[in-house]
């Protein structure tokens, strides 16, 4: 597979942690730490072969609704992870990973004040990276970006500033949280669920999706190579003949 066929941006549903450490009788917080290793080497390998773009779905807004101990628990493991990733700044440089957050952390959110103030750290330490892009959507949901994007425009066209006629698609996009970036190409959800869940819903409109019943602590390179292959091997009109 050479470049040309390689998606440019690629989003990924991170799902069947839980699952997976039920199967080996362990708690389900094990299994989100397998997950976190998953996330881990997919993103090392991808920025090996030269994908910019990556989308991880790590917690969406109807995450909060899942048993308050398996939150609280989901919760510690970011606060870890993070404490951890921030000690470790040679390893950092050297992976050079621009990592950035979307979805809803705004103060006074249900994201704890200190879990948002090591996401802006993260972000603004590796702000000059410039090997892949990482996108981890935490309380993150698709109809809320695509709203919070309309309320944008309906203040803008409020203040005079534009014209409701006049609104285009890029005006929209403006607003998104990947505003930017280029849509995703291909869309990868394992543990054999195969739906979207409120991920990337205006981005993904012609992305191209890939579905697996491997789980995902359990996801591999060589998954991944099996998607883009299936990626490389469809013909994308985008509504054309």
């Amino acid at each position: 597979m050479n470049n040309e066929n390689l998606p440019r941006h690629i989003g990924i549903i991170m799902d069947g942690n839980g699952r997976w450490a039920a199967q080996r009788g362990l708690p389900r917080t094990q299994g989100h730490r397998a997950g976190v290793e998953a996330f881990e080497r997919i993103c090392e390998y991808a920025a090996d072969i030269g994908i910019p773009y990556l989308t991880f779905y790590a917690f969406s807004t109807e995450n909060w609704a899942r048993p308050p101990e398996e939150v609280a628990a989901i919760m510690a493991l970011f606060r870890r992870q993070l404490e951890s990733t921030k000690l470790r700044q040679a390893e950092n440089e050297q992976k050079r990973w621009r990592i950035r957050y979307i979805g809803d952390l705004r103060e006074g959110g249900p994201v704890p004040p200190d879990i948002l103030q090591l996401l802006r750290e993260m972000e603004q330490s590796s702000a000059g990276m410039d090997r892949t892009v990482v996108n981890i959507a935490v309380n993150y949901g698709g109809r809320q970006e695509i709203l919070g994007a309309a309320r944008r425009l309906a203040r803008l066209c409020a203040q005079g500033e534009l014209g409701p006629d006049a609104l285009t698609e890029q005006d929209m996009e403006a607003g998104l949280y990947t505003a930017g970036q280029p849509m995703p190409d291909l869309i990868i959800r394992p543990s054999g669920e195969q739906r979207l869940s409120n991920f990337l819903l205006w981005q993904c409109a012609y992305a191209e999706f890939w579905f697996s019943d491997v789980l995902w602590p359990d996801f591999t390179p060589a998954h991944l190579d099996e998607a883009l292959a299936a990626y490389a091997a469809r013909n994308r009109r985008f509504g054309e003949i």
